[in-house]
């Protein structure tokens, strides 16, 4: 047992996923006790065991589609009773009930530009439990003074951060350079990634002009109606403290919308 909580601390640490499944309720006869344990990671490996055979292999099976969609916490029931039990080689009698429960990385939230916006946004998403990277070529904005929050910061051209850096799902990426340029530099990297959330900021006009450059390199416009331009939940904000309410309004909503609003019960 000490080994899988030694191992959720590792996943942990190294910003991993995983699914840990309980054995909460036995009736009758069944492969283990309550409280038996077992750690799903990512790519299917297992610590500890709930019984091995064909009940086991779906419960890794369900754990590692959790992980990919991100979901929440599920109970599967088990019935070991009658024929479709004996045909899948569960043959002990009783029922059984596994509790999954997900060990998700907090999401990463990719802020490229350091202004005024980008100060605000990054206090606040840090609050509702984001993981805070910065990006900006000045390091006059791009430091620990300006953003002490942060858990990555870089000061760099945007083209060689694009190039270099390494991405970890669940991210979100937010574009708020100082400039157009910038802008459309970011977003023609960021469109061919797989993000859970991209917005950019500006005007219509300014987006629109954007959007045109980019569909002349052959994106679609179908990706392009993916990003939130202009970015964050329409509540008229003006300052910039306002937009970045706004702007983590929507991060939160496109979270939840992932997650659901209920837990799920997989019968088995």
């Amino acid at each position: 047992m000490d080994e899988i909580y030694e191992e959720i601390l590792k996943i942990r640490q190294r910003g991993e996923n995983a699914v840990l499944a309980t054995v909460i309720s036995v009736k009758g006869s069944t492969p283990r006790e309550e409280g038996s344990k077992m750690l799903i990671k990512s790519n299917g490996t297992i610590f500890g065991s709930i019984g091995g055979g064909s009940l086991e292999g779906q419960v890794i099976e369900r754990a590692v589609r959790i992980i990919k969609e991100g979901g929440r916490p599920e109970i599967l029931k088990f019935d070991l009773t009658g024929k479709d039990a004996a045909e899948e080689g569960m043959i002990c009698g009783g029922n059984m009930e596994v509790f999954l429960d997900p060990i998700l990385s907090e999401p990463n939230l990719y802020i490229f530009g350091g202004g005024h916006i980008s100060t605000t946004l990054s206090k606040i998403a840090k609050m509702v439990g984001f993981k805070i990277i910065i990006i900006d070529d000045r390091d006059s904005f791009a430091n620990k003074e300006r953003f002490p929050e942060a858990d990555e910061i870089y000061a760099q051209d945007f083209k060689i951060v694009i190039s270099e850096i390494k991405l970890r799902k669940p991210y979100y990426i937010v574009i708020v350079t100082r400039g157009h340029i910038h802008d459309e530099v970011v977003l023609e990297w960021a469109i061919n990634k797989e993000p859970v959330y991209i917005g950019m900021i500006g005007s219509k006009k300014k987006n629109k002009t954007i959007f045109a450059h980019l569909e002349e390199k052959g994106i679609s416009k179908e990706r392009l109606k993916e990003v939130h331009a202009p970015i964050g939940i329409d509540i008229n904000a003006q300052t910039p403290e306002e937009i970045a309410v706004s702007i983590v309004a929507e991060l939160i909503k496109k979270r939840r919308e992932i997650e659901g609003q209920k837990e799920k019960t997989w019968k088995v």
